[in-house]
Order: C-alpha cells, then sequence, then structure tokens
C-alpha cells in the first residue's frame, strides 16, 4: 500500500479503464482466440498492475465487462478512459498498434502506440482520429475522453505470437504511460 499512496498524492486524474468486447459481442475472431478473450484478460492484468499504483475504476469483474452503454456512461464521468481492442483486416499481413481518440489525445495515444510497439516488438501505426477506425461511432470517442488502443493485429499471427510472448511487459509498458497520464499536471 505505501505505492499506493506514493502515486496517489501525484494523481491529477481519474482513470476508467475497459475491455471492448464480451460473451454477447466476440468481436474478431483469428487465430483461435476471439478479441474478447484476449481484451478482458489484458484489462484484468492492466488492472492487477495498477492495484497499488493509482486508482482507478474498470468495466466490470474479472473476466466480464458492463454492456457498451452502461461502460460509456461510466467512462465520460472519469478524466481519462482507456478501452482496449484487437485489430482485424483481410489480409494477415496487416501489423502494428494503432490508437483512434479526439485530437486533443493524440499525444497520449502516441505514447501508447511507443510503450506497445517496444514491448512487443510490432509496428507503430500511431495516434489517428476517430474516422480513421472501421467503426461508424466508437462510444469512448464520442465525447472526447476517451482513448481506443487497437493493442495489435488478431488476424496475424506473428503479431498474435509476440503478444502472447510478450504479455507481462506490455501490461507494464502500458500501465507505465497510463500512471505517468493520470499523475501529471497537464492534460492528458
Amino acid at each position: 500500500m505505501q505505492a499506493l499512496a506514493k502515486y496517489a498524492a501525484l494523481q491529477q486524474r481519474s482513470l476508467f479503464i475497459s475491455a471492448g468486447h464480451s460473451d454477447k459481442d466476440p468481436g474478431a475472431a483469428a487465430n483461435g482466440f476471439t478479441e474478447a478473450q484476449v481484451v478482458l484478460d489484458f484489462r484484468d492484468r492492466l488492472a492487477d498492475y495498477l492495484r497499488d499504483k493509482v486508482y482507478f475504476t474498470k468495466d466490470g469483474e474479472r473476466g466480464q465487462n458492463m454492456p457498451l452503454t452502461v461502460a460509456a456512461n461510466e467512462a465520460v464521468a472519469h478524466d481519462l478512459a482507456v478501452e482496449f481492442h484487437c485489430n482485424a483486416f483481410s489480409s494477415p499481413a496487416a501489423t502494428g498498434v494503432e490508437t483512434l481518440s479526439a485530437a486533443k489525445h493524440y499525444p497520449l495515444g502516441n505514447e501508447i502506440c511507443k510503450a506497445v510497439s517496444a514491448a512487443l516488438g510490432i509496428a507503430n501505426r500511431g495516434a489517428k482520429g476517430e474516422s480513421s477506425g472501421q467503426h461508424s461511432r466508437l462510444a469512448f470517442i464520442k465525447r472526447g475522453k476517451g482513448i481506443i488502443v487497437e493493442l495489435f493485429f488478431l488476424t496475424n499471427k506473428s503479431d498474435l505470437n509476440s503478444y502472447i510472448a510478450n504479455i507481462d511487459a506490455c501490461v507494464e509498458a502500458v500501465g507505465s504511460v497510463l500512471i505517468e497520464a493520470v499523475c501529471m499536471e497537464t492534460e492528458a
């Protein structure tokens, strides 16, 4: 608990972390995994990493998440909301990490991309606007507070294998960026 006291004294913003899919909406499926399996596990591992470091809220219990409308409403109540997804594409050669957000979150999105890219050894596709995604409307971005993190391409076996081999490093890298973001005095 001493670590929590150290960061809590520095924490300037509230944080909400979310997994983008669930049993009801498993998202992409490729290489023996669903997007829901990957991002729910990642979100739970990240919650474990953050638990004694900063205050945060997450969207549901271990291995589960809230319905999208509930999670999006919860996200609006926080200074920063981050939702995790996996990318997918018809070409198995598509690779890399990217974030989707409102323009004001591009710097943080770029930091998250750099962290994931370095931890997994995959391409950094960078921070992009909502219209760059395949979705017509992203609830976490719509109200200007959220960042969607597309961790890697589930349809790329190399990306997936790198993720599996380096998941703890990826969790730590993303967690460190988020801790810094909520403890900074400037707008994240």
